[in-house]
């Protein structure tokens, strides 16, 4: 819980301390800040001061003679209080002056410098956060996506504080993406990037507010996305539209590499040696598979120019290629032509179809075989490169041996 001093009320703001014990730092003390409050909102700034619980007397807003330098500690706060209250008394001639004009005075007066413009500012910092080159190029993609939707719902965006940004502006932010994703993990997601952005200013004593606290982000319970292995078979020979064939191979290729992300198989550079070998996108972790004779077959059908595939010589990027074979999945079904100039109905066979159900359906038929669960992990791409995994060589015939069941039971019976 937060400790907060007795105000000091002037004419158009208060200030008080604000020895914030919600989140400690690495050395195991909390930050010290001045709280302003004007007009119904609130801002803070950092004092370059971090204390231990036990060094501060909120009651008397002192720094406890616990402390080794309690002297000139409170004479230094005593002095950066009288400079505050006289910035917040300069701001008071002008007019309309905001909450934030207020805490950028007090900055400059307690630091004796200009602040940097864009210190508390939310979208600056989002788009450097996101956009960093230690993340992989797919993450600084999503939060692009992030920003976007931010941009859209708030007209005023580009001026948010840290502080703007409450408990009930991230409800309207939910409920503006709710318009056009339906799915609650899929505005999660969202949500988390901003929550990251928080996360890493208040490391940096940006900001002490942390709308998070108040605002859950919860997960939503998704349905089962695997096929049985009746209705693998019925897909795999369903008549399609000579349109979707190539899509409904990809979805086969994807089941018989051992449910394959759809982005790495994009970028598939060769088979070596019977294998396909590369750096799963989404973790950096290397992966080998075995190419088995019905993924051949497939791989020969579409041989790319410049990958192993031809996806990425018809399709612009994987997304691309991803929304157009999910597309045709979810339209595989009996077709009908209605009406006088014949439009086209079509009956979905396999509602909500996309190429991650491969994955799914994939790891469903190996734990219906008592395939042991540590090599459906392994065969996955599951778990990180921890200690234990770097020196423990799992066996990658077992995950062999595992594709080769799962492959002989879905298309040829055979357990």
């Amino acid at each position: 819980m937060a400790c907060e001093s007795e105000e000091s009320v002037l004419t158009m703001a208060t200030i008080k301390f604000y020895f914030d014990t919600r989140r400690a730092k690495a050395d195991g003390t909390f930050p010290l800040s001045f709280k302003i409050r004007h007009g119904g909102k609130t801002r803070t700034v950092a004092l370059g001061v971090s204390l231990l619980p036990e060094h501060w007397d909120a009651a008397k807003d002192r720094v406890t003679r616990r402390h080794p330098s309690c002297r000139a500690l409170n004479s230094r706060l005593s002095h950066m209080l009288v400079l505050a209250e006289d910035a917040l008394y300069t701001v008071d001639s002008r007019p309309r002056a905001s909450v934030n004009d207020y805490a950028e005075a007090v900055l400059c007066a307690v630091t004796g410098r200009e602040p940097k413009p864009a210190a508390n500012m939310f979208l600056p910092r989002f788009i450097a956060f996101g956009g960093s080159s230690n993340k992989k190029p797919a993450t600084q993609y999503i939060y692009r996506q992030t920003l976007s939707r931010i941009r859209a719902f708030d007209a005023d965006a580009d001026r948010l504080t840290f502080e703007d940004i409450d408990r009930r502006w991230l409800e309207r932010f939910d409920e503006f993406m709710a318009r056009t994703a339906r799915s609650k993990n899929a505005r999660n997601i969202h949500l988390r990037n901003i929550r990251a952005v928080f996360n890493d200013a208040i490391d940096d004593e940006v900001t002490a507010n942390y709308p998070f606290r108040r605002f859950k982000i919860r997960p939503q319970a998704t349905r089962k996305r695997s096929l049985s292995v009746e209705r693998l078979r019925e897909l795999f020979a369903y008549p399609v539209e000579p349109y979707a064939v190539r899509y409904l191979d990809m979805f086969k290729l994807i089941f018989c590499l051992c449910g394959i992300n759809a982005v790495d198989l994009c970028n598939l550079d060769r088979v070596t040696e019977g294998r396909i070998e590369y750096e799963r996108a989404k973790t950096g972790r290397f992966y080998s598979i075995k190419v088995e004779p019905e993924a051949q077959e497939i791989i020969d059908r579409y041989r790319g120019e410049r990958h192993l595939l031809d996806i990425l010589d018809t399709s612009s990027d994987h997304r691309n290629f991803i929304h157009h074979c999910n597309k045709a999945l979810q339209r595989i079904g009996v077709v009908e032509r209605r009406g006088r100039g014949g439009k086209k109905f079509i009956e979905p066979a396999f509602p909500g179809l996309t190429t991650y159900w491969a994955r799914h359906s994939w790891a469903t038929m190996a734990a219906s075989l008592d395939i042991p669960k540590e090599t459906i992990a392994a065969a996955l791409g599951h778990g990180g490169n921890t200690v234990t995994d770097i020196y423990i060589d799992f066996d990658q015939r077992k995950v062999d041996e595992a594709n080769r069941r799962v492959l002989d039971w879905v298309f040829y019976g055979k357990r």
